[in-house]
């Protein structure tokens, strides 16, 4: 077949490009987040900017390329075919963990997964090496890892974590003193030295610490090196001039000039970070394979020192990477629906939490809370009350339907953001010390959100618990890393015939979650989605209701009739299937139960009346979501206790059931669908039929108890279907009755307007 690792080289590429669009789609929002949730600038225009700043980032990253050659472990130790068999480990595992951890929902980091990727797959080498040579022991396999810059990174990849949010909250704190949220009124002279800190800081960190590492720096080492002071402070200077000129002239607001700088510089902090995490490995395994193609040694033979040695990277090679991370930008549908989630996180105002609170996140809520009384006890009123009138957010008088079109948060909080995120990242990757991208800007954004104020008491335990989850996955995914690595590492190491094997497996993985995504996307399309906006006249809150009743009704009738089937069956796998279905209704009718607050407030003042039918229908909806949930929960519950099955004529006397509740949701969803809601009557009568037989069979099992019925679970469980069938059928006879209601008396107002 010729020579394999030529293959091993083709697939570490395939790899490396596969992982560079999937990360790029998780991580590179990081860096869009505050331009869009400020609505500073134009989308588009935030795109190219951005994009631009990729593109620089990828050319200055060399640098971190080192980081994969032996920032983990010792090269001189290993044999190239060690080496090869320890890149392909964690090309393969990054792969499947970015899948797996997508898949769950999980939160992740490529430079996490990178880090402990290679430190898994190198300790699982190093000790399988030393099993080989009966010289050495378990304690030599710290001459193999490179434990101290190892540790160096770990601590530095934690130490972000508690650094970014700590300076973001100071940073946005103090910025908040100067500005107050009425930041149009500020003196242009304050708008001149701010502009003139944060460009400082951006060109300087960025420019001159990101060049360092790149073929560029050595024509200009001589002008920067010894000079910081006077470089910082001449650029102060000089950017505050420009800044009080582009105020004072051309009437330019800074704020945005900042985020737009910033955008492009966190980009390019993005780049240079994180490019070495998508193809740092497969150009240090083609530099490996230069170095043994040459040789005329043996793969497992010719030892690997040689990439100890600084070598430099190839620019065409990190061009072609941010050309891919560019088109990625523009073209991912994933990146994309990652924004809205980052913007959530840190936004002013209240809304809909991605993440549950948890008892830790309500302890931490009252500690913070208590620290804040002992706080407000120590310092002087007068002190309290003046920075309490910096923090006072001015009223902003909007029509009802542009509520929504409100920024997240203000040009301050988003430059603070840029500007804080883009220094502590640019510092790491000049210290060639990879750091998690995502984790950074997202502790940013929290310490800056907190400062703020945005954490009121309606949000914090959710954006404590949000905090919490990270640091959380942090840790699932170093060890997951660490474990899977060292695993795949193992396999390659036992038979080369395993890299095909596993790249299969790879590729099937893909495959999947591609067309899970799809099959994702379009449910999400079929789902109505309340657009807060357009609810704001009577024939708004018709149509909307009319639609989540009638998928209700649908989906309630496939959820029953699925009960009652896998029941005379006893079939535990569907009943689970169905269990999980019944979940996630509820929990879709809960979320809307959440946003009736603002539902309510984006209702015209002709329309207010229509707030109680809404809050009606959402009730009645619950109830009958509740009542299949029981249903199926005990159903379940029954057969997974291998309890007896039912009696022929009990599952006789359901499957009736059945199929007249089946006749009576279909009318519903119909008579919704097609908005003829002069049938209502018509459905109100057919309930009697319904009731009555539910009625008879609870009868017809009273009887079987006194003659010939010797389970009491199945009596348990039979009696509890029915029951909650009745009330199922009451809770949506008491919705159409309502509907009906409302339906006639909408119809009155308009024949009488």
């Amino acid at each position: 077949m010729g020579d394999p690792y030529i293959l091993m080289l083709v697939a570490l590429a395939v790899l490396a490009i596969v992982d560079l669009v999937v990360g790029v789609s998780n991580d590179a929002v990081n860096f869009l987040n505050s331009a869009i949730g400020s609505k500073a600038i134009k989308v588009r225009n935030i795109m190219i900017i951005a994009s631009v700043g990729v593109f620089f980032g990828a050319v200055t990253s060399s640098g971190m390329m080192e980081v994969a050659r032996k920032g983990i472990f010792n090269p001189s130790m290993f044999m190239f075919q060690d080496i090869m068999f320890i890149f392909m480990a964690v090309m393969i595992t990054d792969i499947l963990l970015l899948d797996i951890f997508n898949s769950l929902g999980m939160p992740t980091s490529t430079t996490v997964s990178i880090v402990f990727e290679l430190l898994g797959a190198a300790v699982c080498v190093s000790l399988i090496k030393i099993a080989a040579n009966d010289a050495q022991s378990i304690s030599d396999i710290w001459n193999y890892i490179n434990h101290k810059k190892a540790i160096q990174i770990i601590n530095g990849i934690l130490l972000s974590v508690v650094v970014a949010f700590s300076v973001g909250a100071i940073v946005q704190f103090f910025s908040r003193l100067i500005y107050s949220f009425n930041f149009e009124k500020r003196a242009n002279y304050i708008n001149a030295l701010f502009g003139g800190f944060a460009i400082t800081a951006i060109t300087y960190f960025i420019f001159v610490k990101g060049m360092k590492g790149t073929p560029f720096y050595k024509d200009i080492k001589h002008l920067i090196e010894g000079n910081t002071l006077v470089i910082i402070a001449g650029g102060f200077v000089f950017w505050s001039a420009i800044s009080q000129v582009l105020i004072q002239f051309f009437k330019v607001n800074i704020l945005k000039l900042i985020i737009g700088v910033g955008t492009f510089s966190l980009a390019m902090a993005f780049s240079g970070n994180d490019l070495v995490n998508f193809i740092g490995v497969p150009i240090a395994a083609w530099n490996s394979y230069q170095a043994w193609e040459v040789s005329g040694v043996a793969p497992d033979a010719f030892s690997m020192g040689i990439l100890a040695k600084k070598v430099p990277s190839n620019v065409w090679l990190l061009l072609l990477a941010g050309a891919v991370m560019v088109v990625t930008l523009w073209t991912s549908s994933k990146a994309r629906n990652v924004i809205k989630t980052g913007i959530d996180l840190s936004r002013q105002g209240d809304g809909h939490e991605k993440f549950q609170p948890n008892p830790l996140s309500r302890v931490v809520v009252r500690s913070a809370m208590g620290i804040n009384a002992v706080v407000s006890f120590i310092v002087p009123k007068k002190t309290l009350a003046f920075i309490d009138s910096k923090f006072q957010k001015p009223v902003i008088e909007l029509p009802k339907d542009k509520t929504y079109e409100m920024p997240a948060f203000d040009l301050v909080r988003a430059s603070v953001n840029l500007i804080v995120a883009g220094i502590l990242i640019s510092i790491a990757t000049s210290m060639k010390l990879p750091l998690s991208t995502t984790y950074v800007t997202f502790m940013v954004a929290m310490g800056t959100s907190l400062a703020d104020r945005a954490w009121g008491r309606e949000s914090a335990v959710y954006r404590v618990a949000g905090v919490i989850n990270v640091i959380g996955g942090w840790f699932l995914t170093a060890i997951t890393a660490f474990l899977t690595a060292a695993l795949v590492a193992y396999l390659i190491s036992w038979d080369m015939v395993m890299i095909p094997v596993l790249l299969l497996v790879v590729a099937l993985l893909i495959a999947r979650n591609t067309l899970q995504h799809r099959k994702k996307s379009k449910e999400e399309k079929k789902q109505v989605h309340m657009e807060r906006a357009e609810l704001i006249t009577i024939n708004g809150v018709i149509e909307e209701s009319s639609d989540h009743i009638a998928g209700v009704a649908n989906r309630i009738n496939k959820l029953y009739s699925s009960v009652v089937k896998d029941l005379a069956t006893h079939d535990l796998v569907k009943l689970r299937k169905t269990d999980k279905h019944v979940t996630k209704l509820n929990d879709e009718i809960d979320s809307l139960k959440d946003g009736v607050f603002y539902f309510i407030k984006s209702l015209d003042d002709t329309s207010v009346q229509a707030s109680r039918f809404y809050i009606l229908i959402l009730g009645y909806l619950q109830d009958v979501a509740q009542s299949i949930s029981y249903i199926s929960r005990a159903t379940y519950k029954h057969v997974n206790n291998n309890h007896k099955n039912l009696k022929k004529g009990q599952i006789k006397d359901l499957k009736s059931i059945d199929n007249t509740l089946s006749k009576l949701l279909d009318d519903i969803a119909n008579t919704f669908e097609n908005r003829s809601f002069d049938n209502l009557e018509h459905i109100i009568n057919e309930k009697k039929e319904l009731l009555k037989d539910v009625s008879k069979s609870i009868e017809k099992q009273v009887d079987r108890i006194r003659t010939d019925e010797t389970s009491p679970k199945n009596t348990t469980l039979y009696f509890s279907i029915l029951i909650e069938t009745q009330d199922l059928v009451s809770g949506l006879m008491s919705l159409l009755e309502t509907y009906e209601e409302f339906h006639i008396s909408t119809k009155t107002a308009e024949i009488e307007a």
